[in-house]
């Protein structure tokens, strides 16, 4: 074993440059791309101007993964922007990340994700929902919630068995979700039912104040879908070779999904008349109903199904080794840090984000966890691109990648801006989400005052 392993992190170096790409692909392709882009269009109605904004943030992502791939290199270990904060800054600012973290970035999306697994599951098969064992007004409702709980718990107890069987189990969904993305677009645009018109049918769009609040709120969707394109930053500690692999996997990730995004937005347009996709957030389903029939319509709800699936297990994987090295600092609970000593994972911590996602799922719903989301994630990537400024000055970086400075000063200059515009827009959703971080600052001086028991 490593001397960095035996004294940093009691975790080993096992995954090569395929299964960490793998996991930044999983992590991104989940529950945005098959939801938002209906609801853009109810507030675009412009074809051009929504793929535009995908193109946007496709090129937002890959600044931030330039950028975190020179962070990561540098800093190689669990954690991802807790660590990179921490150090570049302050630990209350890592903290606060890695608070966030643990309530937005990895429980909401795995209750989320659990969620809209059961919920187009329900929509492939109704029937499977209704067995007539409950009330007939509430069963539904309540085995869609069940099923959501027993996937978390699955995935959950999975991803403590070790990581190297995760990261197959995972390498597998990946793959599969990929190629059923790709046959999709594939088959969907070289099909020729769709109407080309539709890229076109749109009148033109008004740039007043209005028209600009809504392209920030767009743009704070868009980012979610993307989210997760920093995702090899968090397991830095198991990367073979981090120095090479690790930003290697968050450029090459990044790219796979913005160009399978870009088809799968083509798609909908070409399937679907501006007015047909307003509002429609299974537009996947609704998309592949008017090209190929009411069978494919049931096909493809299972296909997004499986999607939220494989993006829910790489949740799993990434979540609690941000917990983990929080609470080996002495900032959070210090059982989480506890190393299972025969799978080598951390399975206090992987066991408590499940239990904080079983609570969501019981108490919340898929539109209130993906708008509390959407915010609260682009607060910190932000301010970790700003540390590699910091870095470069400091002259501690690894690795020199291209687009400096570039790269990360259009990431930070995009991302402010969306989520100012975002605010004005949704001003309760933003402000709840601004009290979340917040609350961390008195959490954080309790645990360093009295400890982490």
């Amino acid at each position: 074993m490593t001397k960095e392993a035996t004294e940093g992190n009691q975790l080993t170096r096992k995954l090569g440059l395929f299964p960490v790409s793998s996991i930044v692909v999983a992590n991104m392709i989940g529950a945005g791309i098959f939801t938002t882009s209906g609801l853009l269009m109810k507030d675009l109605l412009h074809p051009g101007v929504m793929l535009g904004l995908w193109v946007i943030g496709g090129l937002i992502a890959l600044c931030g993964a330039l950028s975190y791939g020179e962070l990561g290199a540098a800093m190689p270990r669990a954690g991802g922007e807790y660590v990179f904060l921490s150090r570049l800054f302050h630990p209350v600012i890592g903290f606060l990340s890695g608070w966030v973290s643990f309530f937005v970035g990895f429980s909401a999306p795995i209750a989320a994700s659990a969620i809209g697994f059961s919920e187009y599951l329900a929509r492939a098969w109704p029937e499977f929902f209704r067995p007539g064992l409950l009330p007939a007004e509430s069963e539904p409702a309540i085995l869609k919630k069940a099923c959501a709980i027993l996937v978390i718990f699955g995935f959950t107890y999975l991803h403590t068995r070790g990581l190297e069987l995760g990261a197959k189990i995972q390498n597998a969904l990946t793959v599969l979700k990929v190629g059923l993305i790709v046959i999709l677009v594939a088959a969907g645009l070289f099909s020729g039912k769709g109407d080309p018109a539709n890229f076109v049918a749109a009148g033109e769009y008004t740039l007043d104040f209005g028209g600009v609040k809504t392209l920030g709120l767009a743009l704070m969707w868009i980012m979610f879908a993307y989210s997760g394109w920093n995702a090899s930053a968090y397991i830095g500690s198991e990367i073979k070779d981090p120095e090479k692999n690790l930003p290697r996997s968050l450029i090459i990730g990044t790219g796979i999904v913005v160009v399978l995004y870009l088809g799968l937005n083509a798609f909908y347009v070409y399937s679907l008349s501006p007015a047909e996709m307003a509002g429609v957030i299974s537009i996947g389903g609704l998309a592949a109903g008017k090209l190929f029939g009411t069978a494919a319509e049931c096909v493809i709800s299972v296909m997004i199904a499986f999607a939220l699936f494989s993006s829910l297990s790489a949740f799993v994987i990434i979540g609690p080794r941000v917990y983990y090295a929080m609470a080996r600092d002495g900032v959070f609970f210090r059982s989480m840090a506890k190393v299972d000593a025969r799978h080598g994972v951390p399975s206090r911590s992987i066991w408590l984000q499940g239990a904080i996602a079983v609570v969501m799922v019981l108490f919340g719903t898929f539109d209130q966890l993906l708008t509390y989301m959407g915010f609260s994630l682009g607060i910190f990537p932000i301010l970790a691109v700003i540390g590699l400024f910091k870095l470069r000055r400091s002259g501690l970086g690894r690795i020199k990648l291209p687009g400096f400075p570039l790269a990360p000063a259009i990431y930070i200059v995009f991302g402010t801006l969306i989520l100012v515009l975002s605010f004005l827009e949704r001003p309760v959703e933003s402000s709840i989400a601004a009290a979340t971080v917040l609350i961390g600052i008195p959490v954080y001086v309790l645990f360093k005052k009295y400890g982490a028991g």
